[in-house]
Protein backbone atom coordinates (compact mmCIF):
# COMPACT_ATOMS: atom_id res chain seq x y z
CA UNK A 1 0.00 0.00 0.00
CA UNK A 2 1.15 3.75 -0.51
CA UNK A 3 1.28 6.27 1.44
CA UNK A 4 -1.66 6.48 3.97
CA UNK A 5 -2.92 10.13 2.28
CA UNK A 6 -3.17 8.69 -1.20
CA UNK A 7 -4.97 5.50 0.63
CA UNK A 8 -7.79 7.79 1.89
CA UNK A 9 -8.45 9.59 -0.74
CA UNK A 10 -8.13 7.25 -3.26
CA UNK A 11 -11.20 5.08 -0.84
CA UNK A 12 -12.97 7.89 -0.58
CA UNK A 13 -12.92 8.49 -4.35
CA UNK A 14 -14.63 4.85 -4.18
CA UNK A 15 -17.03 5.52 -1.86
CA UNK A 16 -17.65 8.57 -3.66
CA UNK A 17 -17.96 6.93 -7.00
CA UNK A 18 -20.43 4.01 -5.58
CA UNK A 19 -23.14 6.31 -3.94
CA UNK A 20 -23.07 7.90 -7.00
CA UNK A 21 -23.76 5.12 -9.49
CA UNK A 22 -26.06 2.73 -7.76
CA UNK A 23 -29.37 3.43 -7.92
CA UNK A 24 -31.24 3.76 -4.55
CA UNK A 25 -34.32 1.15 -4.41
CA UNK A 26 -37.14 3.27 -4.81
CA UNK A 27 -39.70 2.54 -2.44
CA UNK A 28 -42.36 -0.04 -3.66
CA UNK A 29 -45.21 2.29 -4.79
CA UNK A 30 -43.28 4.28 -7.00
CA UNK A 31 -40.96 1.53 -8.32
CA UNK A 32 -42.67 1.46 -11.74
CA UNK A 33 -42.54 4.77 -12.04
CA UNK A 34 -38.77 5.82 -10.78
CA UNK A 35 -36.54 6.95 -13.30
CA UNK A 36 -33.36 5.29 -14.16
CA UNK A 37 -30.62 6.73 -13.14
CA UNK A 38 -28.41 8.75 -15.92
CA UNK A 39 -26.99 6.62 -18.28
CA UNK A 40 -23.39 8.86 -17.91
CA UNK A 41 -23.37 6.96 -14.66
CA UNK A 42 -23.18 3.82 -15.20
CA UNK A 43 -20.47 4.45 -17.97
CA UNK A 44 -18.72 5.98 -15.68
CA UNK A 45 -18.80 2.87 -13.21
CA UNK A 46 -17.67 1.18 -16.41
CA UNK A 47 -14.44 3.42 -17.15
CA UNK A 48 -13.56 3.84 -13.40
CA UNK A 49 -13.73 -0.33 -12.80
CA UNK A 50 -11.56 -1.10 -15.74
CA UNK A 51 -9.03 1.95 -14.94
CA UNK A 52 -8.03 -0.16 -11.76
CA UNK A 53 -5.70 -2.23 -11.77
CA UNK A 54 -6.67 -6.41 -11.67
CA UNK A 55 -5.93 -8.06 -8.14
CA UNK A 56 -6.71 -5.97 -4.77
CA UNK A 57 -7.60 -2.46 -6.22
CA UNK A 58 -10.95 -4.19 -7.76
CA UNK A 59 -11.01 -6.69 -5.16
CA UNK A 60 -11.67 -3.81 -2.54
CA UNK A 61 -14.45 -2.22 -4.92
CA UNK A 62 -16.10 -5.37 -5.13
CA UNK A 63 -15.78 -6.03 -1.53
CA UNK A 64 -17.08 -2.21 -0.77
CA UNK A 65 -20.02 -2.60 -3.66
CA UNK A 66 -21.33 -6.03 -2.00
CA UNK A 67 -21.43 -5.11 1.99
CA UNK A 68 -22.56 -1.21 1.30
CA UNK A 69 -25.22 -1.99 -1.16
CA UNK A 70 -26.89 -4.99 -0.60
CA UNK A 71 -30.14 -5.93 1.05
CA UNK A 72 -31.65 -3.31 3.32
CA UNK A 73 -32.32 -6.08 6.43
CA UNK A 74 -34.37 -3.51 8.07
CA UNK A 75 -36.56 -3.24 5.42
CA UNK A 76 -36.59 -7.65 5.22
CA UNK A 77 -37.54 -7.91 8.55
CA UNK A 78 -40.45 -5.82 8.57
CA UNK A 79 -42.14 -7.35 6.01
CA UNK A 80 -41.43 -10.90 6.96
CA UNK A 81 -43.20 -9.66 9.88
CA UNK A 82 -46.03 -8.40 7.80
CA UNK A 83 -46.50 -11.80 5.78
CA UNK A 84 -46.68 -13.53 9.12
CA UNK A 85 -48.98 -11.08 10.33
CA UNK A 86 -51.50 -11.32 7.04
CA UNK A 87 -51.38 -15.24 7.88
CA UNK A 88 -51.72 -15.49 10.95
CA UNK A 89 -54.96 -12.84 10.86
CA UNK A 90 -56.28 -15.14 7.66
CA UNK A 91 -56.75 -12.05 6.25
CA UNK A 92 -57.93 -12.38 2.29
CA UNK A 93 -55.49 -13.87 -0.29
CA UNK A 94 -54.78 -10.82 -1.82
CA UNK A 95 -53.86 -9.16 1.24
CA UNK A 96 -51.52 -11.97 1.83
CA UNK A 97 -50.19 -12.07 -1.43
CA UNK A 98 -49.43 -8.34 -1.60
CA UNK A 99 -47.63 -8.62 1.55
CA UNK A 100 -45.33 -11.09 -0.15
CA UNK A 101 -44.94 -9.08 -3.57
CA UNK A 102 -43.75 -6.43 -0.99
CA UNK A 103 -40.93 -8.42 0.87
CA UNK A 104 -39.98 -10.40 -2.49
CA UNK A 105 -39.16 -6.25 -4.02
CA UNK A 106 -37.39 -5.57 -0.65
CA UNK A 107 -34.93 -8.89 -0.45
CA UNK A 108 -33.41 -7.45 -3.78
CA UNK A 109 -30.04 -6.19 -3.69
CA UNK A 110 -29.45 -2.36 -4.27
CA UNK A 111 -26.11 -3.51 -6.45
CA UNK A 112 -28.76 -5.69 -8.63
CA UNK A 113 -30.32 -1.64 -10.06
CA UNK A 114 -26.43 -1.15 -11.49
CA UNK A 115 -26.33 -4.55 -13.12
CA UNK A 116 -29.67 -3.99 -14.61
CA UNK A 117 -28.40 -0.43 -15.73
CA UNK A 118 -25.52 -1.49 -17.05
CA UNK A 119 -26.50 -4.98 -18.91
CA UNK A 120 -28.50 -2.47 -21.13
CA UNK A 121 -25.38 -0.06 -21.66
CA UNK A 122 -23.70 -0.72 -25.46
CA UNK A 123 -20.79 -3.05 -24.24
CA UNK A 124 -22.03 -3.49 -20.98
CA UNK A 125 -23.31 -7.37 -21.21
CA UNK A 126 -19.30 -8.28 -21.75
CA UNK A 127 -18.22 -5.64 -19.00
CA UNK A 128 -20.47 -7.53 -16.99
CA UNK A 129 -19.39 -11.31 -17.96
CA UNK A 130 -15.48 -9.94 -17.33
CA UNK A 131 -16.53 -8.26 -13.74
CA UNK A 132 -18.39 -11.73 -13.05
CA UNK A 133 -14.78 -12.85 -13.98
CA UNK A 134 -13.11 -11.01 -11.35
CA UNK A 135 -15.09 -12.10 -8.84
CA UNK A 136 -14.94 -15.73 -9.51
CA UNK A 137 -11.42 -15.27 -9.93
CA UNK A 138 -11.32 -13.43 -6.38
CA UNK A 139 -13.58 -16.13 -4.64
CA UNK A 140 -11.17 -18.74 -5.82
CA UNK A 141 -8.41 -17.29 -4.85
CA UNK A 142 -9.38 -15.63 -1.41
CA UNK A 143 -8.87 -12.16 -2.63
CA UNK A 144 -12.42 -11.29 -2.02
CA UNK A 145 -14.08 -13.03 0.28
CA UNK A 146 -17.22 -13.62 3.06
CA UNK A 147 -20.61 -13.95 2.68
CA UNK A 148 -21.90 -10.56 0.98
CA UNK A 149 -19.37 -11.11 -1.93
CA UNK A 150 -20.49 -14.53 -2.27
CA UNK A 151 -24.13 -13.69 -2.15
CA UNK A 152 -23.59 -10.84 -5.26
CA UNK A 153 -21.37 -13.74 -7.08
CA UNK A 154 -25.13 -15.36 -7.05
CA UNK A 155 -27.07 -12.78 -8.09
CA UNK A 156 -24.72 -11.82 -11.01
CA UNK A 157 -24.62 -15.19 -11.99
CA UNK A 158 -28.74 -15.94 -11.91
CA UNK A 159 -28.81 -12.60 -13.87
CA UNK A 160 -26.24 -13.73 -16.34
CA UNK A 161 -28.75 -17.05 -16.74
CA UNK A 162 -31.57 -15.15 -18.37
CA UNK A 163 -29.84 -12.41 -20.26
CA UNK A 164 -27.81 -15.96 -21.56
CA UNK A 165 -30.68 -17.95 -21.92
CA UNK A 166 -30.88 -20.20 -25.33
CA UNK A 167 -33.29 -17.85 -27.48
CA UNK A 168 -29.56 -15.23 -26.71
CA UNK A 169 -28.05 -17.54 -28.13
CA UNK A 170 -26.57 -18.28 -31.42
CA UNK A 171 -24.67 -21.40 -32.74
CA UNK A 172 -22.27 -20.38 -35.44
CA UNK A 173 -20.17 -23.86 -37.32
CA UNK A 174 -16.03 -22.71 -37.25
CA UNK A 175 -14.26 -23.79 -40.56
CA UNK A 176 -10.96 -23.00 -41.90
CA UNK A 177 -12.61 -20.20 -43.59
CA UNK A 178 -14.04 -18.25 -40.33
CA UNK A 179 -12.76 -14.85 -39.68
CA UNK A 180 -9.27 -15.23 -38.25
CA UNK A 181 -9.74 -14.16 -35.42
CA UNK A 182 -12.51 -16.17 -34.60
CA UNK A 183 -10.16 -19.57 -35.32
CA UNK A 184 -7.30 -17.45 -33.32
CA UNK A 185 -9.86 -17.16 -30.01
CA UNK A 186 -10.95 -20.63 -30.59
CA UNK A 187 -7.18 -22.09 -30.44
CA UNK A 188 -6.89 -19.84 -27.56
CA UNK A 189 -9.36 -21.12 -25.38
CA UNK A 190 -8.72 -24.79 -25.78
CA UNK A 191 -8.78 -25.91 -22.10
CA UNK A 192 -8.17 -29.57 -22.61
CA UNK A 193 -6.28 -30.41 -25.65
CA UNK A 194 -3.95 -27.58 -26.23
CA UNK A 195 -3.76 -26.18 -29.90
CA UNK A 196 0.09 -27.08 -31.07
CA UNK A 197 0.15 -24.91 -33.98
CA UNK A 198 -1.79 -23.58 -37.21
CA UNK A 199 -1.27 -27.24 -39.28
CA UNK A 200 -3.42 -28.39 -35.60
CA UNK A 201 -5.85 -25.95 -35.50
CA UNK A 202 -6.72 -26.40 -39.66
CA UNK A 203 -7.11 -30.43 -38.55
CA UNK A 204 -9.51 -29.43 -36.07
CA UNK A 205 -11.46 -27.95 -38.45
CA UNK A 206 -10.97 -30.08 -41.36
CA UNK A 207 -12.63 -33.09 -42.77
CA UNK A 208 -14.26 -36.02 -40.14
CA UNK A 209 -14.11 -32.87 -37.62
CA UNK A 210 -16.70 -30.28 -36.95
CA UNK A 211 -16.28 -27.40 -34.17
CA UNK A 212 -19.03 -25.35 -32.97
CA UNK A 213 -19.77 -22.18 -30.56
CA UNK A 214 -22.38 -20.00 -28.91
CA UNK A 215 -22.45 -16.49 -29.35
CA UNK A 216 -24.67 -14.04 -27.74
CA UNK A 217 -26.75 -11.48 -29.84
CA UNK A 218 -25.39 -8.41 -27.81
CA UNK A 219 -21.82 -9.76 -28.13
CA UNK A 220 -22.08 -11.37 -31.67
CA UNK A 221 -19.08 -13.33 -33.29
CA UNK A 222 -17.52 -13.90 -29.88
CA UNK A 223 -17.22 -17.46 -28.96
CA UNK A 224 -18.53 -18.14 -25.42
CA UNK A 225 -18.41 -21.74 -25.29
CA UNK A 226 -17.03 -24.15 -27.78
CA UNK A 227 -17.40 -27.87 -28.75
CA UNK A 228 -15.54 -30.15 -30.37
CA UNK A 229 -16.69 -33.27 -32.29
CA UNK A 230 -15.09 -36.12 -34.47
CA UNK A 231 -16.79 -37.95 -37.17
CA UNK A 232 -15.98 -41.71 -36.54
CA UNK A 233 -16.76 -45.14 -37.90
CA UNK A 234 -16.39 -46.18 -34.03
CA UNK A 235 -16.43 -44.93 -30.33
CA UNK A 236 -12.81 -43.99 -30.39
CA UNK A 237 -10.89 -45.06 -27.40
CA UNK A 238 -7.56 -42.37 -27.43
CA UNK A 239 -7.38 -38.97 -27.85
CA UNK A 240 -3.63 -39.13 -30.06
CA UNK A 241 -5.86 -40.51 -32.87
CA UNK A 242 -7.96 -37.70 -32.59
CA UNK A 243 -5.25 -34.48 -32.26
CA UNK A 244 -2.50 -36.41 -34.29
CA UNK A 245 -1.43 -33.87 -36.79
CA UNK A 246 -1.97 -35.07 -40.29
CA UNK A 247 -2.60 -33.61 -43.49
CA UNK A 248 -6.14 -32.62 -44.05
CA UNK A 249 -6.32 -33.63 -47.39
CA UNK A 250 -8.94 -35.78 -47.64
CA UNK A 251 -12.62 -35.65 -48.48
CA UNK A 252 -15.20 -36.68 -46.25
CA UNK A 253 -16.67 -39.98 -46.90
CA UNK A 254 -20.01 -40.04 -45.41
CA UNK A 255 -20.30 -43.68 -45.52
CA UNK A 256 -17.57 -44.09 -43.23
CA UNK A 257 -18.95 -41.65 -40.58
CA UNK A 258 -21.58 -43.95 -38.06
CA UNK A 259 -20.73 -41.85 -34.76
CA UNK A 260 -19.92 -38.48 -33.40
CA UNK A 261 -17.88 -37.94 -30.56
CA UNK A 262 -17.32 -35.20 -28.27
CA UNK A 263 -14.16 -34.83 -27.92
CA UNK A 264 -13.51 -31.01 -26.09
CA UNK A 265 -15.91 -28.34 -24.94
CA UNK A 266 -13.88 -25.66 -23.04
CA UNK A 267 -16.34 -22.29 -21.79
CA UNK A 268 -14.24 -18.54 -22.97
CA UNK A 269 -15.54 -16.82 -20.65
CA UNK A 270 -14.72 -17.20 -16.88
CA UNK A 271 -17.65 -14.75 -15.68
CA UNK A 272 -20.20 -17.53 -17.19
CA UNK A 273 -19.51 -20.09 -14.92
CA UNK A 274 -22.06 -22.18 -13.46
CA UNK A 275 -24.06 -20.50 -16.40
CA UNK A 276 -25.93 -23.21 -18.19
CA UNK A 277 -24.50 -23.48 -21.99
CA UNK A 278 -23.05 -26.41 -22.49
CA UNK A 279 -25.80 -28.47 -21.86
CA UNK A 280 -27.48 -26.44 -24.46
CA UNK A 281 -24.66 -26.73 -26.98
CA UNK A 282 -24.75 -29.80 -26.65
CA UNK A 283 -28.28 -30.99 -27.39
CA UNK A 284 -28.06 -27.97 -30.30
CA UNK A 285 -25.20 -29.83 -31.81
CA UNK A 286 -26.57 -32.93 -31.94
CA UNK A 287 -29.73 -31.74 -33.51
CA UNK A 288 -27.47 -30.41 -36.23
CA UNK A 289 -25.52 -33.29 -36.73
CA UNK A 290 -28.60 -34.98 -37.39
CA UNK A 291 -30.07 -32.87 -39.99
CA UNK A 292 -26.70 -32.55 -41.91
CA UNK A 293 -25.94 -36.54 -41.32
CA UNK A 294 -28.36 -38.39 -40.28
CA UNK A 295 -26.75 -41.59 -40.51
CA UNK A 296 -25.12 -41.55 -37.50
CA UNK A 297 -25.97 -43.59 -34.69
CA UNK A 298 -23.99 -43.14 -31.90
CA UNK A 299 -23.40 -39.82 -29.98
CA UNK A 300 -20.05 -40.44 -26.96
CA UNK A 301 -17.78 -38.54 -25.83
CA UNK A 302 -14.08 -38.47 -25.36
CA UNK A 303 -13.29 -37.21 -21.80
CA UNK A 304 -10.61 -36.33 -19.78
CA UNK A 305 -10.39 -37.41 -15.61
CA UNK A 306 -9.34 -34.31 -14.00
CA UNK A 307 -8.06 -35.04 -10.52
CA UNK A 308 -7.70 -39.03 -10.63
CA UNK A 309 -4.13 -39.07 -9.96
CA UNK A 310 -4.16 -36.31 -7.18
CA UNK A 311 -7.33 -38.45 -5.95
CA UNK A 312 -4.93 -42.00 -6.27
CA UNK A 313 -2.00 -40.40 -4.54
CA UNK A 314 -4.37 -38.81 -1.74
CA UNK A 315 -4.99 -42.58 -0.95
CA UNK A 316 -1.69 -43.75 -1.38
CA UNK A 317 -0.27 -41.03 1.27
CA UNK A 318 -2.99 -42.22 3.05
CA UNK A 319 -1.76 -45.89 3.25
CA UNK A 320 2.06 -45.14 3.86
CA UNK A 321 1.12 -44.57 7.24
CA UNK A 322 0.54 -48.45 8.32
CA UNK A 323 3.40 -49.40 5.63
CA UNK A 324 2.33 -53.46 6.22
CA UNK A 325 -1.23 -52.80 5.56
CA UNK A 326 -2.07 -52.46 1.74
CA UNK A 327 -5.71 -52.08 0.93
CA UNK A 328 -5.59 -50.85 -3.03
CA UNK A 329 -4.02 -54.15 -4.34
CA UNK A 330 -4.23 -57.61 -4.13
CA UNK A 331 -1.00 -59.55 -2.84
CA UNK A 332 0.71 -60.63 -5.83
CA UNK A 333 -0.11 -57.31 -7.37
CA UNK A 334 1.91 -55.60 -4.84
CA UNK A 335 4.43 -58.00 -4.38
CA UNK A 336 4.78 -57.36 -8.77
CA UNK A 337 4.91 -53.56 -8.10
CA UNK A 338 7.79 -54.06 -5.13
CA UNK A 339 9.65 -56.12 -7.22
CA UNK A 340 9.94 -53.60 -10.45
CA UNK A 341 10.18 -50.40 -7.72
CA UNK A 342 12.39 -51.91 -5.62
CA UNK A 343 10.46 -50.56 -2.47
CA UNK A 344 7.92 -52.68 -0.09
CA UNK A 345 6.25 -49.13 0.64
CA UNK A 346 4.49 -46.73 -1.67
CA UNK A 347 6.97 -44.11 -1.50
CA UNK A 348 8.66 -44.63 -4.77
CA UNK A 349 5.06 -45.59 -6.63
CA UNK A 350 4.06 -41.89 -5.09
CA UNK A 351 6.73 -40.40 -6.92
CA UNK A 352 6.69 -42.38 -9.95
CA UNK A 353 3.01 -40.82 -10.19
CA UNK A 354 4.42 -37.35 -9.12
CA UNK A 355 6.77 -37.03 -11.72
CA UNK A 356 4.84 -39.79 -14.70
CA UNK A 357 8.18 -41.49 -14.56
CA UNK A 358 6.02 -44.78 -14.16
CA UNK A 359 5.04 -44.35 -17.85
CA UNK A 360 8.54 -45.31 -19.02
CA UNK A 361 8.56 -48.87 -17.08
CA UNK A 362 6.79 -51.27 -19.76
CA UNK A 363 6.62 -53.89 -16.72
CA UNK A 364 4.92 -51.29 -14.38
CA UNK A 365 2.35 -50.29 -17.06
CA UNK A 366 1.19 -54.04 -17.49
CA UNK A 367 1.15 -54.65 -13.79
CA UNK A 368 -0.50 -51.18 -12.87
CA UNK A 369 -3.12 -52.09 -15.76
CA UNK A 370 -5.53 -53.82 -13.96
CA UNK A 371 -5.65 -51.65 -10.59
CA UNK A 372 -5.64 -48.83 -12.30
CA UNK A 373 -8.58 -49.11 -14.47
CA UNK A 374 -10.80 -50.34 -11.12
CA UNK A 375 -9.78 -47.90 -9.06
CA UNK A 376 -10.67 -44.92 -11.55
CA UNK A 377 -13.95 -47.08 -12.08
CA UNK A 378 -14.16 -46.60 -8.56
CA UNK A 379 -13.42 -42.91 -8.57
CA UNK A 380 -15.80 -41.67 -11.42
CA UNK A 381 -18.45 -44.28 -9.78
CA UNK A 382 -18.20 -44.70 -6.22
CA UNK A 383 -16.66 -41.48 -4.86
CA UNK A 384 -19.18 -39.00 -4.39
CA UNK A 385 -19.70 -35.09 -3.30
CA UNK A 386 -22.86 -34.60 -1.56
CA UNK A 387 -24.08 -37.83 -3.29
CA UNK A 388 -22.93 -36.87 -6.85
CA UNK A 389 -20.31 -37.81 -8.78
CA UNK A 390 -17.21 -36.49 -7.00
CA UNK A 391 -15.49 -35.75 -10.58
CA UNK A 392 -16.56 -32.43 -12.25
CA UNK A 393 -16.75 -33.20 -16.02
CA UNK A 394 -18.93 -37.10 -14.85
CA UNK A 395 -20.79 -34.86 -13.25
CA UNK A 396 -21.65 -32.75 -16.11
CA UNK A 397 -22.20 -35.66 -18.67
CA UNK A 398 -24.39 -37.88 -15.82
CA UNK A 399 -26.29 -34.68 -15.14
CA UNK A 400 -26.91 -34.70 -18.76
CA UNK A 401 -28.15 -38.50 -18.63
CA UNK A 402 -25.35 -39.53 -20.84
CA UNK A 403 -23.62 -43.08 -19.77
CA UNK A 404 -20.94 -43.58 -18.06
CA UNK A 405 -19.74 -45.89 -20.72
CA UNK A 406 -16.19 -46.95 -20.86
CA UNK A 407 -12.89 -46.48 -19.04
CA UNK A 408 -9.98 -46.14 -21.42
CA UNK A 409 -6.88 -47.83 -20.61
CA UNK A 410 -3.95 -45.32 -22.31
CA UNK A 411 -6.77 -42.92 -24.14
CA UNK A 412 -4.59 -39.86 -23.71
CA UNK A 413 -0.61 -40.65 -23.26
CA UNK A 414 0.14 -36.78 -23.18
CA UNK A 415 2.25 -35.68 -20.78
CA UNK A 416 -0.87 -33.70 -19.28
CA UNK A 417 -3.18 -36.64 -19.41
CA UNK A 418 -0.67 -38.78 -17.53
CA UNK A 419 -0.04 -36.53 -14.74
CA UNK A 420 -3.86 -35.44 -14.16
CA UNK A 421 -5.36 -39.51 -14.79
CA UNK A 422 -2.68 -41.58 -15.25
CA UNK A 423 -3.71 -41.91 -19.17
CA UNK A 424 -7.14 -42.70 -18.34
CA UNK A 425 -9.85 -41.61 -20.72
CA UNK A 426 -14.00 -42.25 -20.12
CA UNK A 427 -16.90 -42.12 -22.90
CA UNK A 428 -19.87 -40.84 -21.49
CA UNK A 429 -22.45 -42.05 -24.27
CA UNK A 430 -25.71 -40.41 -24.79
CA UNK A 431 -29.06 -42.42 -25.92
CA UNK A 432 -30.60 -39.85 -26.91
CA UNK A 433 -33.87 -41.57 -26.21
CA UNK A 434 -33.04 -42.38 -22.50
CA UNK A 435 -30.90 -38.62 -21.90
CA UNK A 436 -33.80 -37.36 -20.54
CA UNK A 437 -34.94 -39.94 -17.91
CA UNK A 438 -31.22 -40.88 -17.07
CA UNK A 439 -30.64 -36.92 -16.42
CA UNK A 440 -34.13 -36.96 -13.77
CA UNK A 441 -32.78 -40.04 -11.83
CA UNK A 442 -29.84 -38.65 -11.26
CA UNK A 443 -30.86 -34.97 -10.33
CA UNK A 444 -33.68 -36.98 -8.13
CA UNK A 445 -32.34 -39.98 -6.88
CA UNK A 446 -28.40 -39.72 -7.51
CA UNK A 447 -28.73 -42.89 -9.59
CA UNK A 448 -25.84 -43.12 -11.77
CA UNK A 449 -26.47 -45.04 -15.25
CA UNK A 450 -22.90 -47.31 -16.03
CA UNK A 451 -22.32 -50.05 -18.52
CA UNK A 452 -21.63 -53.56 -17.62
CA UNK A 453 -17.86 -52.85 -18.17
CA UNK A 454 -17.89 -50.20 -15.84
CA UNK A 455 -20.17 -52.28 -13.14
CA UNK A 456 -17.72 -55.30 -13.42
CA UNK A 457 -15.01 -53.10 -12.96
CA UNK A 458 -16.13 -51.60 -9.83
CA UNK A 459 -17.21 -54.83 -8.24
CA UNK A 460 -13.61 -55.43 -8.78
CA UNK A 461 -12.63 -53.05 -6.92
CA UNK A 462 -14.81 -53.77 -4.12
CA UNK A 463 -13.72 -57.33 -4.26
CA UNK A 464 -9.69 -56.57 -3.79
CA UNK A 465 -9.51 -52.81 -2.75
CA UNK A 466 -10.46 -52.39 0.77
CA UNK A 467 -11.41 -49.11 1.39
Amino acid sequence: RGPAGSDTASVAGMEELLSRSVPPLPPYETKEKAPPPAERLSAEFVRYYRALEAGPPRAELLTRLARDFGVDHGRVAEFSAKVLQAREQQRELGALLQAEDRLRYYLNPQYRGLFQHLGRLEGGLRFLVELRGDLVEGLATKAVDGPHVKEMNGVLKNMLSEWFSTGFLNLERVTWQSPCEVLQKISDSEAVHPVRNWVDMKRRVGSYRRCYFFSHCAIPGEPLIVLHVALTSDISSSIQAIVKEVPPLETEDTDKITTAIFYSISLTQQGLQGVELGTYLIKRVVKELQKELPQIKAFSTLSPIPGFTKWLVGLLSSQTKEPERNELFTESEWQEISEITGDSTTETLKKLLNNNEWVRSEKLVKVLHSPFMRLCAWYLYGEKHRGYALNPVANFHLQNGSVMWRINWMGDTSPRGIAASCGMMVNYRYFLEDTAGNSAAYLGTKQIKASEQVLSLVSQFQQNSKL
